[in-house]
């Protein structure tokens, strides 16, 4: 089992792919599989995103109680910039 802080970083990092390519099916099932380790092995709900340069924070409940972490732009966008880099590697095969 990972961290719940790298679980959510994993999470965060496609989530951002999922939602600037909404049609990238591997993106979105990543994402998906993300989710429900989150809610399974650590018991997470209501995720919300929020950007505020130079971070991106994340608000969740735990255990009935609200939480927020927060990572970097810089750290977090590295996919999605390789991505739009070199869009030619990262075709989506539906």
């Amino acid at each position: 089992m990972k961290s719940l802080q790298d679980t959510l970083y994993n999470w965060l990092t496609i989530k951002v792919v999922n939602l600037a390519r909404p049609d990238d099916t591997a993106a979105l099932e990543t994402t998906e599989l993300f989710e429900q380790m989150l809610t399974d092995e650590h018991g997470v709900s209501g995720l919300v995103i929020t950007k505020e340069p130079p971070m991106y924070f994340i608000d969740y409940k735990q255990n009935g109680e609200v939480k927020r972490v927060r990572f970097s732009e810089e750290l977090i966008d590295i996919m999605l910039n390789q991505i739009k880099e070199e869009p030619e590697k990262y075709v989506n095969y539906k």
